[in-house]
């Protein structure tokens, strides 16, 4: 087992995120942007580099790295410009990719990132291009074969370089959930891992603290999740230190995370950027921005993440549990408004959406777009909670039935007889029923023992269904038993 890290060094990461856009085609050519499609059935001239095509730039591609950008407080290079990124491997069909150099779309921004005690840093953002995927390599170890399917081949794609800002593996995992909720505000990607829409690679290298040089630096890639980017900066942490404490030297090489031995293991030595030959695209002609164009992108950019979660805080005073629930998905966060406005009481209605509805949400693996329920049911379930209609248990047995039909709530008590028992002369019999049922409860009881008077009340809901009001009954019993006063006690 490796040993901790030793309070004499500092980690240093940077991390390069690769973001594929949800246009409808392909960012230089007319094929469709789909995923799961059978291999090599998305592709054309354009795409698959044949001599004599011609590759076009698709706008709305260009209009969403603007948004990104933007919401990042980058600073937008209005002269745009790509730029041929020269490699060989089997899964880049023109032995080229088309990117940005030296003129990327936006620069010098920042993201602010919240750990688990509130604390707020700063990640600058060196700079975020735009290019072309590559395609996508099939390793088969039984005939020792590799396939490659061009179908990703050409997919709007923009890479996220963060400064080496990060100190830790913890907090390049914050930073990972901070971005990736961004992204989700701007609605530019479905940011879904197991389809590669988002990808990470990590630099990460130690240096002595106090010091401001850098130290060697390795880059891990095949990292599928933020879990194992997180798990691979950990262990590539005490690699290192290892090696650094036994007095050898890093050497600066890319990396591939095993997420079955959980190590890192070799891969290549280090490309530097002159290993790529960039040169100007000669098929894409430089263009620059207007203005009015990125004043107008700007207007669509929504409330973001952390603006909305002090929002929420301040506005409703909820709790940071809450906030984080509800600001952690902007349709949860705008139902939640819409609730607001129609019930008073938003610490139930925050309750009820991280608990129950999100359960239910998690079971059925859908969004709440996706959910069978209106904002104005949802808090006639809550009122009907309020007015001892219904049980917290019949309450989320309606909530089940509500979203299973598309019923409101009141059809659904009706139809399926969930609404609860309140009826004091039924209620009583219940109770004496149960008190002949259970003597020696019933003795303890009047001995002082007040906390048996729950299981009464669990045999009193078991004979009622579930459909008794249970404050009531505890009223009723604690009147029978302990001479209390049933509105008191109630």
């Amino acid at each position: 087992m490796m040993p901790a890290m030793e309070q004499r060094y500092e980690t240093v990461i940077g991390l390069e995120v690769h973001l594929q856009f949800s246009t409808q085609t392909k960012i230089f050519c007319g094929c469709a942007n789909v995923f799961g499609q059978q291999a090599n059935s998305q592709t054309c001239p354009v795409c698959l580099g044949l001599p004599g095509a011609l590759p076009v730039l698709n706008q709305k591609a260009l209009e969403y790295a603007i948004k990104v950008a933007l919401a990042l407080d980058c600073r937008i290079n209005t002269l745009v410009k790509f730029d041929r990124k020269n490699y060989y491997y089997p899964d880049l069909p023109k032995g080229y990719q088309i990117s940005q150099y030296d003129k990327p779309i936006a620069q010098d921004g920042h993201l602010l990132v919240a750990d688990e005690n509130g604390t707020t840093k700063r990640i600058g953002i060196k700079r975020a291009h735009l290019e072309e995927d590559a395609g996508k390599l099939i390793h088969d170890d039984q005939t020792n074969s590799s396939f490659v399917d061009y179908n990703r081949t050409g997919t709007p794609l923009m890479e996220i370089v963060s400064e080496p800002d990060l100190r830790s593996a913890k907090e390049a995992y914050d930073y990972l959930q901070a971005l990736k909720l961004t992204l989700q505000y701007l609605h530019v990607s479905d940011c879904d891992m197991e389809k590669g829409s988002l990808r990470c690679d990590a630099n990460v290298s130690l240096r002595i603290k106090g010091t401001s040089s850098f130290g060697t630096k390795v880059e891990i890639k095949n990292m599928n999740s933020f879990k194992a980017v997180r798990a691979a900066l950990e262990f590539e942490e005490r690699r290192q230190q290892e090696i650094l404490v036994s007095g050898a030297r890093v050497v600066q090489e890319t990396r591939l995370w095993n997420d079955a031995k959980a190590l890192t293991l070799p891969m290549r030595s280090k490309e530097e950027a002159h290993d790529y030959r960039y040169f100007p695209e000669p098929d894409l002609v430089p263009f620059v921005l207007e203005e009015s164009m990125i004043a107008s992108i700007r207007c669509s950019v929504p409330e973001l993440p952390r603006a909305k979660y002090e929002r929420l805080r301040q506005t409703y005073g909820l709790s940071e549990y809450d906030t984080n629930i509800i600001a952690a998905d902007q349709d949860i966060a705008d139902f939640f408004e819409a609730c607001a406005k129609l019930y008073g009481d938003t610490k139930k209605i925050a309750n009820w959406l991280s608990g129950p509805l999100l359960q239910e949400m998690n079971a059925r693996k859908v969004g709440l777009k996706d959910m069978r329920v209106t904002p104005q049911d949802f808090i006639v379930l809550l009122q009907k909670m309020a007015e001892n209609v219904l049980s917290n248990l019949a309450a989320k047995e309606t909530l089940k039935y509500m979203l299973d039909t598309g019923k409101g709530a009141v059809l659904v008590i009706e139809e399926r007889g969930l609404a609860q028992l309140s009826d004091s002369a039924a209620l009583i019999k219940i109770v004496e029923d149960v008190i002949c049922q259970n003597e020696s409860v019933v003795q303890s009881i009047r001995a002082g023992k007040e906390s048996a008077v729950g299981f009464l009340v669990g045999q009193a809901m078991r004979q009622s269904q579930g459909k008794a009001n249970p404050k009531m009954i505890g009223a009723i019993i604690r009147n029978k038993l302990l001479g209390s006063s049933i509105t008191e006690a109630y």
